[in-house]
C-alpha cells in the first residue's frame, strides 16, 4: 500500500497496519517467536513507526504477540499446554454454535454444508491436507455464521487466531485428516438432521479428539 507522500499517522493507518499484522500472523506468514522490528513494518505498511507501536498494543491484547522486556515485540509462542486449554474453551463455544446452527439452519444452508463435506472427502481420498485444513477452517466459520451467535462467533475469532502454528500442525500430521472427517461428517449430518442436541455433542467430540491430538 504505496503513499506517494510518505508514511501515513492516526486511525487509518493504524487499523491498516492492524489488520495486515493479524493477516500475516494468522495466515502463518509470520511465525511464532518473531521479532516485530517497529522500523521494518512501518516501512512495510507505509505508516509510521507510532502507528505500528499503537497496532502491536492493539495485538498483544489479542493475544497475537507480546512483549519481551529490553527485546521488543514478537509474534506470541502458544504452548501445547495452552493451546489445550484454548480448545476447551473452543468447545465451549463450538458446541453453542453447532446447537444454534442447527435450530435455524436454512435448506439452502444444509445444501451447502453438505457440498463442503464432500469437498473434505475429495480432499482426503486426493491427499491434500492443506486444502483439507482450508475445508475445516472453513466449515467451522460457516456453522458459526449459521449459527447467529456474534458474542460466541467473536470470541471464538479472537480464540482460533492464536492456533495458527498448532493448527497446520495437526493438517500435516499423517492420518489426522482422516481420522477427524468423520468426526466433521457427524457434525454435518447433525446439523442437517436439525438435532441440536446431536450437533453439540459432535462439536464436542470433535474438539476433545483435537485435545487428545495435540497431546500427543
Amino acid at each position: 500500500m504505496p503513499y506517494e507522500d510518505g508514511p501515513i499517522s492516526g486511525e487509518q493507518a493504524k487499523q491498516h497496519a492492524l489488520t495486515g499484522l493479524r493477516e500475516a500472523i494468522t495466515q502463518g506468514e509470520m511465525a511464532p517467536a518473531q521479532r516485530l522490528v517497529e522500523g521494518e513494518l512501518a516501512e512495510r505498511f507505509g505508516v509510521t513507526r507510532g502507528s505500528i507501536r499503537a497496532a502491536l498494543i492493539d495485538l498483544t491484547a489479542e493475544g497475537l504477540v507480546e512483549r519481551i522486556h529490553n527485546r521488543g515485540a514478537r509474534v506470541r509462542v502458544v504452548s501445547v499446554e495452552e493451546a489445550v486449554a484454548i480448545t476447551e474453551c473452543r468447545m465451549v463455544l463450538e458446541g453453542l454454535c453447532a446447537a444454534k446452527a442447527a435450530a435455524q439452519a436454512t435448506d439452502e444452508q444444509s445444501s451447502e454444508l453438505a457440498a463442503l463435506g464432500q469437498a473434505m472427502v475429495k480432499a482426503v481420498a486426493d491427499g491434500e491436507p492443506l486444502t483439507y485444513s482450508a475445508l475445516n477452517h472453513e466449515l467451522h466459520a460457516y456453522i458459526r455464521d449459521i449459527s447467529g451467535q456474534q458474542v460466541a462467533v467473536e470470541l471464538l475469532q479472537r480464540l482460533n487466531a492464536q492456533l495458527v502454528r498448532h493448527r497446520f500442525q495437526l493438517a500435516l500430521r499423517p492420518g489426522r485428516p482422516q481420522k477427524s472427517l468423520n468426526e466433521h461428517l457427524a457434525l454435518i449430518e447433525a446439523i442437517r438432521a436439525r438435532d441440536p442436541e446431536a450437533a453439540q455433542v459432535a462439536a464436542h467430540a470433535h474438539l476433545a479428539s483435537v485435545i487428545e491430538a495435540l497431546r500427543e
